[in-house]
This record gives structure tokens, C-alpha cells and sequence, in this order.
């Protein structure tokens, strides 16, 4: 299998309020980036946009090391979503059963990271990783794009 790391990062301005992902894809000395964002959103959904975004361009199974600063995304792709699908996407929170949050993001990074052999390293926002310094400049950009709307 091909070996390929991926780093991803959101940003969302006023979370909720405009969003930007971002991902940087590395094969070997190739890199790839690619931002987006939208209107109205939350940090964590953006977080998993982005290594949705970069899991869906791998067009056959690869071995992937994701880089990311939020354990929100590690481990719901490296070690919860199991357990997630086979609780009917449910968690339980004292006691009581809940839908899990960015349910339509979850199922769609599942069924792809399927494909794949994923495992998660995290890093220090705003630390001194250059892939991941790249992403949150443009994960920023993308959510500056968008105007402010107070509610």
C-alpha cells in the first residue's frame, strides 16, 4: 500500500460563524493542499471536513498517518468510530443515549477511512509543524472569506 500523511486543520471565527478546512497531502516529495469553507459552521465540523476532504481524493487503499491538532478527529477516526457504528451511532452521557454530534460527517469519514489503514498523530496548535502551520493559514483564509452575521 501507498504510505501517505496527511495534515488537516479547521478554523471557524465566532464558532458558530464561518468556517475554513484545510488539508496538506504528502506522497513521497509530492504535496498537495486544499482549503474550503462555508458560511455557517463549528470548529469541529470543520476539523473533520478537512480529513474527509484529503481521506476522499485516496483513489485506492493506502496506509495513512493523519496530523492534526484535535483529539476530536484522532480518535473518532483512529479508534471510536468502531464502537460508534455498532452502538447505532449513539453515545451515552450519564446514563442516557444521545445521536452523535456531526453524524453526516462521521458516517461519510467512516464508510472512506474503511479503505484504509489510518493511525493519528496529534500536534500543539500553532506549533513549529510546517504542513500543519500551512493548514491553519489556509483554514483561516477560507473563514475570513466569509462576512460576519450576528444573530
Amino acid at each position: 500500500m501507498k504510505k501517505i500523511t496527511i495534515t488537516t486543520d479547521g478554523a471557524c471565527r465566532y464558532n458558530v460563524g464561518p468556517g475554513g478546512w484545510a488539508y496538506a497531502l504528502r506522497e513521497d516529495q509530492q504535496l498537495v493542499e486544499h482549503a474550503g469553507g462555508c458560511v455557517q459552521t463549528t470548529a469541529n465540523r470543520m476539523e473533520l471536513q478537512a480529513a474527509l476532504e484529503a481521506i476522499k481524493t485516496l483513489k485506492e487503499p493506502c496506509e495513512v498517518l493523519l496530523i492534526s491538532d484535535s483529539l476530536y478527529v484522532l480518535d473518532g477516526v483512529t479508534s471510536r468510530r468502531q464502537r460508534w457504528r455498532v452502538n447505532g451511532w449513539m453515545r451515552t452521557r450519564h446514563g442516557k443515549p444521545y445521536p452523535l454530534a456531526n453524524l453526516d460527517l462521521w458516517q461519510a469519514l467512516d464508510e472512506l477511512a474503511e479503505k484504509h489503514s489510518i493511525r493519528g498523530q496529534w500536534v500543539k496548535s500553532h506549533s513549529v509543524h510546517h504542513d500543519h502551520e500551512r493548514c491553519e493559514q489556509l483554514a483561516s483564509a477560507q473563514a475570513a472569506q466569509f462576512p460576519h452575521v450576528s444573530c
